[in-house]
């Protein structure tokens, strides 16, 4: 029996997707689900306690990062990620390979895996399949990523089919490294850029390997979101129906509500905390900066269908002062803040599911939240 298992509890009347439960050796997780991103053993400016009280039951941390700094061996020694920072909840590690995309300038990309600069202190770092399979084992993570590479948007068809068989056999390799286990569960990672036949030929290749779940990768790069929820269609009736299906680095409202209709299980994002940090809110209408003249004098909370701490005691006017005086509590705020809006967000999807009433939901949502790109809205 694999360390990760989805047992589908329901499905949609109208789309694709459904409610289902994750089956983890740190407990359950509700799907579909959002995975704070806590890149370097931390969600940054949350501690698990809150993390847990807004609704997150699984988290993200990245390989790459903790694999020079502080050390993998360093954590494995520690008792593992969680004993590490504190978390009792599933934890899920990235491999690395986003850094291939995003340190474009720092790497150099070969079959027998990426050569790095450090992007800390310059040095010369380099990153095969097995060792970014065994960091992860020394992390301790509930799932594991298979190394991979995301290409950029736009990328030629002869580069990104190129990409896409290398992003294969890194899989294979990975697979030989970390052996069925109790303890984790292997990923493998759908890539293929924007063509569609090209992962669907991809998504085919790794539902063949019969993996404990799978990731849909190399989007969100900066492609348009129409094109993005294409590539989902083009992937998902691939992928085996009782695996989880993970869409890497999604995490907008719209976007949410788009992958789940079309049978997406898990999402990460940085986007939550990174704009709260910069004095970004969500809410229901939009995003709302804090830091906008405007709100001087609004004692109204950020959102007023909002039950966080955040909206329960504190008002715009004050959350504006935190970040005009410079205070370290404005950013935790509005972290809370946002990460509760996703959490609140994927409950209701999942009520929406267990009710027949998602497209519903989906429709209401958006027509409230004025997103510009309305008109790519498709169901």
């Amino acid at each position: 029996m694999t360390a990760v298992r989805l047992e589908i509890i329901k499905r949609d009347g109208a789309s694709r997707a459904r409610r289902g439960r994750l089956r983890t050796p740190h407990g359950l997780v509700e799907t579909p689900c959002f995975m704070p991103v806590g890149t370097q053993a931390t969600v940054k400016a949350m501690t698990p306690a809150e993390l847990r009280s807004v609704g997150a039951e699984i988290i993200l941390a990245n390989t790459y990062h903790l694999y020079l700094r502080p050390g993998a061996d360093l954590i494995r020694r520690a008792g593992g990620l969680h004993r590490f920072m504190h978390w009792d909840g599933a934890v899920l590690t990235d491999s690395g390979g986003y850094q291939v995309f995003s340190l474009g300038a720092l790497r150099r990309i070969s079959e027998e895996g990426v050569a790095f600069r450090s992007h800390l202190d310059g040095a010369s770092v380099f990153l095969r399949p097995e060792d970014a399979v065994a960091a992860q084992q020394a992390l301790g993570a509930d799932v594991i990523m298979a190394f991979d590479e995301c290409v950029p948007y736009p990328s030629s068809r002869e580069y990104t089919a190129n990409s896409a068989a290398l992003t294969a056999r890194w899989l294979r390799r990975c697979m030989r490294a970390a052996p069925a286990a109790e303890e984790q569960a292997l990923f493998g990672i759908v890539q293929g850029g924007v063509y569609a036949d090209l992962r669907r030929d991809c998504a085919r290749d790794l539902a063949g390997l019969d993996l404990p779940g799978y990731g849909i990768g190399g989007l969100s790069v900066g492609e348009p979101k129409s094109l993005m929820y294409e590539m989902l269609e083009a992937v998902v009736p691939e992928l085996p129906d009782h695996k989880p299906r993970y869409l890497m680095g999604v995490g907008s409202p719209d976007s949410l509500i788009q992958g789940v209709l079309r049978g997406v299980d898990m999402f990460d994002c940085v986007l939550p905390t990174r704009i709260a940090r910069n004095g970004t809110a969500m809410t229901r209408t939009g995003r709302l900066v804090i830091k906008n003249a405007r709100y001087a004098e609004d004692f109204l909370p950020l959102d007023e269908t909002c039950a966080c701490e955040t909206c329960r005691h504190y008002s715009r006017a004050y959350l504006r002062h935190l970040f005009k005086a410079g205070e370290i509590l404005g950013a935790r705020l509005l972290t809370l803040h946002n990460i509760h809006f996703l959490e609140t967000i994927m409950r209701e999807m999942r009520e929406a599911i267990s009710s027949d009433g998602l497209t519903e939901y989906g429709r209401r949502f958006l027509d409230v939240y004025g997103y510009s790109g309305n008109k790519e809205m498709s169901f």
